[in-house]
Order: C-alpha cells, then sequence, then structure tokens
C-alpha cells in the first residue's frame, strides 16, 4: 500500500463473501470433517504459530484473526495479541516475562490500575516493583539489578501527560539486556510505532481511539520476535480471548482512526491555543515549543491525540470542580479515545500514589478529552465554565 491512510481503507476486505468487510465468526467449536484434518491443522500450528490456525474456539476465530493481521502491519511487528481489555494487554505483557524473585521498573506517572498491580500484586508474588522519573533517566539506569527483568514505560504520563526519552530507554534496556514494554495508547501506531523504535512489547487499548465509539472493550499487545514464544504461551494458560463481535467493531473503527485522529489533534491544538492564554493554567500538552515535553514528542511522534491535562492553580478547591461541573459539552466519565470530549477533575485516587509528582497545595488537576465536536463551542463552553475558578 502507498500509505497507511490508504491500507486503513483497503484491508481486509472479504471478496468471498463481497463484502467491505469481514464477517463476524462466532465459535466455540471449530469443527472438522475428519480427525485427519484436526491433526493436519494442529500441525500447521506448531509450524506457524502467527498463521489463525485454531481448533478451539478460544483461540479464535477468522474474524481476530483478521483484526490481529491489520494491527500487526500497522505496528510493523512480528506479531499481535488481542485481549478482551485494554487492562488485559497490560496484564499480558507483564506476567509473559515475570517470575517470583525478579524485579521491574515502572514509570512513575504510570495508569493507576497498571500501578496497583504491579506495586501492590505483584509483590504478593515476591516480584519488586520501582518507579523512575519520567524527566530523570538516571533514576532508572541506577535501579537496575541484575534481577530486573522488564522496564514499563507509559508516553504520555497518565494524567500528567510527561514525554519521555524514548530512545535513551531503549538504549539503557538494551546495555543492560532488559525487556522493555510501553503502553501507547495516546499514540497509537499512527503516531508512533515502538517495535521497529526498539521496545519488546507495545500495548494499546483498542477501547480508546481503535474502537472510536465509546461502545466497545479490547486491547492489543505487539511483540517482536524475542518476546514472541513467551507471550504466546502465558496467553494460552491465561485464556484471555477477545470476542468476535467486539472484534468486528474495532476493525470497522480502524477504517476511520487517521481521519478521526486528525480531526482529534485539530481540535485539540485549538483548544489549547485558547488555553494558553491564561495564566491560571499549566497546559499538560506538547504545545509549548521550548518545553522539554514538546522536544521529547516532536523527536519521536508524527502527531498529538485528544487528551491533555491542565494543571490549574487556585486556593479554592469547590471553584475548580464547579468549573469542570458546568461545563455543557464534555460528559463526565472514565475511559477516553471516543468522538465526544469528556472531561475529569483528577484527585488523588486518579492520580494513584505518585512518588514524583509534585503538586502545589493549590495546585489542580483536569483531565479534557477534546472530541470531534467544533471546536469553537468546546472553546465557547470552556471559555464560560472557566469564569468559575476562583
Amino acid at each position: 500500500m502507498k500509505s497507511f491512510k490508504t491500507f486503513l481503507k483497503h484491508t481486509a476486505k472479504d471478496y468471498h463473501n463481497q463484502s467491505v468487510n469481514p464477517p463476524v465468526v462466532r465459535a466455540s467449536t471449530i469443527i472438522f470433517k475428519s480427525m485427519q484434518d484436526i491433526r493436519k491443522m494442529q500441525d500447521k500450528a506448531k509450524k506457524n504459530p502467527t498463521g489463525g490456525h485454531f481448533d478451539y474456539g478460544r483461540q479464535g476465530t477468522s474474524t481476530t484473526h483478521i483484526l490481529s493481521q491489520i494491527l500487526k502491519t500497522m505496528e510493523e511487528c512480528y506479531h499481535v495479541f488481542l485481549t478482551p481489555t485494554g487492562f488485559g494487554s497490560v496484564f499480558l505483557a507483564i506476567f509473559s516475562v515475570v517470575r517470583p524473585g525478579d524485579e521491574i521498573i515502572v514509570a512513575d506517572p504510570t495508569y493507576s490500575p497498571t500501578r496497583i498491580l504491579t506495586q501492590n500484586f505483584l509483590k504478593e508474588f515476591d516480584i519488586k516493583t520501582t518507579f523512575y522519573n519520567p524527566h530523570d533517566l538516571n533514576t532508572l539506569e541506577r535501579n537496575i539489578t541484575k534481577k530486573t527483568k522488564l522496564i514499563f514505560v507509559e508516553n504520555p504520563g497518565s494524567n500528567s501527560f510527561e514525554f519521555q526519552d524514548l530512545g535513551k530507554i531503549i538504549s539503557i534496556a538494551k546495555k543492560k539486556k532488559v525487556y522493555t514494554a510501553i503502553d501507547n495508547t495516546w499514540g497509537t501506531p499512527y503516531f508512533l510505532k515502538p517495535i521497529p523504535l526498539g521496545f519488546d512489547m507495545s500495548i494499546v487499548s483498542a477501547t480508546k481511539y481503535y474502537s472510536g465509539h465509546s461502545d466497545v472493550m479490547g486491547g492489543s499487545l505487539a511483540v517482536n520476535k524475542k518476546v514472541f514464544k513467551d507471550v504466546d504461551k502465558a496467553n494460552k494458560v491465561t485464556g484471555l480471548r477477545l470476542g468476535p463481535d467486539d472484534a468486528y467493531l474495532i476493525t470497522r473503527g480502524l477504517r476511520t482512526l487517521d481521519v478521526r485522529l486528525d480531526k482529534h489533534e485539530k481540535n485539540s491544538k485549538e483548544v489549547a491555543e485558547f488555553l494558553s492564554k491564561y495564566k491560571n493554567i499549566q497546559l499538560l500538552y506538547p504545545h509549548k515549543k521550548d518545553s522539554f515535553n514538546f522536544r521529547m514528542w516532536k523527536k519521536y511522534y508524527s502527531g498529538a491525540s485528544g487528551l491533555m491535562g491542565l494543571k490549574i492553580k487556585s486556593k479554592n478547591k469547590n471553584s475548580v470542580i464547579k468549573f469542570v461541573n458546568s461545563l455543557k459539552l464534555f460528559g463526565y466519565g472514565y475511559s477516553w479515545g471516543g468522538f465526544e470530549s469528556l472531561a475529569l477533575y483528577q484527585d488523588k485516587r486518579e492520580q494513584g500514589n505518585r512518588q514524583y509528582l509534585k503538586l502545589e497545595k493549590d495546585e489542580h488537576l483536569v483531565r479534557l478529552h477534546i472530541g470531534l465536536e467544533d471546536p469553537r463551542d468546546l472553546i465557547d463552553d470552556l471559555k464560560k465554565s472557566l469564569k468559575l475558578i476562583k
């Protein structure tokens, strides 16, 4: 294909059924004409474990295999595993390579459930987690020991949106012979391709921009050849399976991924330009060109999505919450990546027990997802509500 955009429009057409989209194949039992045919299929699966050869429905159907192949091309990787949720892909990545007695190092501004999994849950299995400062990679390198198995990156940071020097992280990991995984949900492979960059594993919550319509959940884990066997083994024993109906909706959503992300970026830049004029707001988005975050974004990404943060200075917490509650065009709810705009006041529960995030007593975090509405309407809505901050 000539371009990513053209690929998304023309991939996975079903000429057998004369349909521009692949069919939804639902199956728990995969039927064969004879025992010999079952064995032939199993032999094919051993020779080509990424080829979509199934003998049981837990392994998937043609519908999930097609989605996996589309994402494989997008990610430019060896294989893509599909999970029922984005967090399922986080779990699968970590579970595949980490064992009792190992240590992992995680970006401090990681997604709160990822933090709970690594810091609390894994501790019960004698797996130690250390967090590093995304803007001081000495805190990463000096904590690597002979027991370190994995560096887990989320870029940009969840809620506080720190952009990191990804190339330097990969260089450190390769020198120390440590696996790397990145949560790339914010950028998706449309804006950043982590596997060609040097990461071993790349996670995307398909619930977000892949689907794009806030009506499906799913996750993808792209891997290189080095970790494929480990992840394949873990995937088989955990039984993490994306259903065919969800796979179909995600495939359909991918057709317009480029169109939607281009519009999210355009709208976000207009909103960011408006918000940057407020002295009591620090914009957490790659907007200020002389900032470290902007330079790291520009170095690795081809574009920016619609999720941003606001660090608001106010001695009156209730007025900041009132600002959020008074927005008319922004919904209130978790997740993001759909066509609609969303807003959340980020209290400690959303931030997690952060080690390196330093908020002053009168500083507050608000997260905005800029949707596909007319940006002028969004700006008017924000302008009216910002007057409530005292």
